[in-house]
């Protein structure tokens, strides 16, 4: 009953973190998803501790009734709520507070039902410290090994099935350990292995599961997905547009469409590292993806870039699938490239090198992990890191759906000392798309481009920088790690996009 104790201890804080995970996923800001999903649970897990007082008979029946129910919402949970968001994305939000509700309040029946089970045989004052002491390693072990090996090699879907079938399994030891106590012996026997036939089913058919959701989700069709420790990596194809259909989506949001992806990244790169004349040394902070560094590498006078990516998957996935280097021209097998997969902010902290150009392409600011990107701290390490008549670029949001948080980012670099030079881009994928240059130099002009360009040309690069009224600068706050305003300002804005 003690090893039981350890596994419903890890079961029940799976489910809690799948919620949580899949709730960031889907609605944003992690840290507000996880705190309300923690505090529900919790919520949860004490009307259940309180509910136990009321069961006075046939304890091992009741726990191993509970426990087969949690095994089948607990497990099927994470399964449900990629449906729910596919199918019925108006109603994920209760779904999922419902689920995490139901969980957590029989996870919190299954501690105090074991403890007076146990009490029949060991003493208080041990029975108390044997169970917290199982229950606290259970939940430790679990919480390492949840992002570091079961998302990353079984994704959340099975994840939520394989800990249903260990809850599954506690029920059938307990139907074993207490048989000559059992009324109604066979029926808790089939009940246990309909469970248990159930979630082995689910846990076959996972991979269909998620395509069901994800296709209906996404509209084309996925050619490729995986869930990292860091966010879920969708590509996806469109026939109807021959060579010209692959999408990229990172935790449900679009990053690029084939079709446009050459306007982004061209206004992106060029108007920095064609203005320093003949870079040598470049740096790329995020973008994964090559594209930026097939764009940089149309400069002959580059020697090296640094590539700076979170996500092994995503230097991984996009230079060794074929369908994807053909996107960045095999830009991620350059020799000239050295990839290094580790976190932006703390690699600009602890190296020493300066570049000529550093190009920083990080996804929105959908949530604080993100946010913290975009705050002075950040940009006062990016400036250190700048050569002396070095440029940095930056990735801004769209000036004219997120106004405010477009002018944020520009007031944040400006408040380290830096001189910005904000402009914009039409990219059809995403609408009017906003960028910064950020120098200790006021920004001139480029006389001469790159040759074979697609968007870009010396004629039109001035009218990028050019801002219409409905797109002007407006006040904005200073992006600071202690407030991270600019997360806030970007779900508000956007939010409205989405009533």
């Amino acid at each position: 009953m003690l090893a039981s104790v350890f596994v419903v201890a890890a079961c029940g804080l799976v489910y809690e973190l799948a919620a949580g995970a899949l709730a960031s996923y889907v609605l944003g800001d992690s840290v507000l998803q996880f705190s309300t999903i923690i505090g529900t649970y919790l919520f949860a897990m004490g009307v259940g501790s309180y509910l136990s007082r009321f069961f006075e008979r046939q304890l091992p029946a009741h726990f191993l009734r509970i426990e087969l129910m949690v095994a089948l919402v607990g497990g099927t949970l994470p399964g449900l709520l990629f449906l729910a968001n596919a199918y019925a994305p108006g109603s994920f939000r209760f779904m999922l507070y419902a689920l995490v509700l139901l969980v957590g309040t029989l996870v919190g029946l299954e501690i105090p039902l074991v403890m007076r089970i146990l009490r029949r045989n060991v003493g208080l004052r041990d029975l108390v410290s044997q169970v917290l002491t199982f229950d606290y390693l259970g939940a430790l072990a679990v919480s390492i090994a949840f992002p570091l090996l079961l998302v990353p090699r079984l994704g959340l879907i099975r994840t939520g099935l394989l800990f249903g079938l260990m809850n599954g399994a506690v029920a059938l030891w307990a139907l074993w350990l207490f048989r000559h106590e059992l009324r109604r012996l066979r029926a808790h026997g089939l009940a246990c292995l309909l469970v248990l036939g159930a979630l082995g089913a689910g846990f076959a058919g996972a991979d269909q599961v998620s395509s069901l959701a994800e296709d209906r989700f996404y509209q084309d069709r996925i050619v490729f997905s995986a869930t990292s420790p860091y966010q879920r990596i969708v590509v996806t194809r469109s026939p109807g547009e021959g060579r010209s259909g692959y999408r990229l989506f990172l935790n449900g949001n679009l990053q690029f469409a084939e079709r446009d992806e050459y306007r982004y990244h061209e206004a992106l790169v060029h108007p920095a590292m064609a203005a320093f004349g003949a870079p040598r040394k470049v740096a790329v902070l995020g973008g994964g993806d090559g594209m930026a560094v097939r764009e940089i590498l149309k400069y002959p006078s580059v020697k090296n870039v640094t590539l700076v990516e979170l996500d092994p998957q995503m230097t991984r996935l996009f230079s060794q699938q074929e369908a994807l280097t053909r996107l960045n021209g095999g830009a991620l097998s350059s020799p000239k490239l050295r990839i290094l997969n580790t976190d932006a902010f703390t690699w600009l902290g602890q190296t020493t090198e300066t570049f000529d150009v550093i190009v920083v392409d990080f996804p929105d600011p959908t949530n604080f992990s993100i946010g913290k990107l975009y705050t002075n701290s950040f940009y006062a390490l990016l400036e250190q890191r700048l050569s002396a008549s070095g440029y940095a670029v930056v990735q801004t949001t769209s000036p004219l759906v997120a106004r405010q948080s477009f002018w944020t980012v520009v007031q944040t670099l400006e408040s380290v000392g830096l001189k910005t030079a904000p402009y914009h881009a039409h990219v059809p994928s995403f609408g009017e798309w906003g960028y910064v240059i950020a120098s200790r130099r006021p920004y001139r002009l480029p006389q001469a481009l790159p040759d074979g360009l697609r968007f870009l040309s010396p004629h039109t690069l001035p009218l990028l920088f050019d801002f219409p009224p409905d797109m002007a600068r407006v006040p904005a706050d200073v992006n600071r790690l202690s407030n991270q305003v600019l997360v806030t300002t970007y779900e508000r804005e956007w939010g409205k996009v989405h009533e």
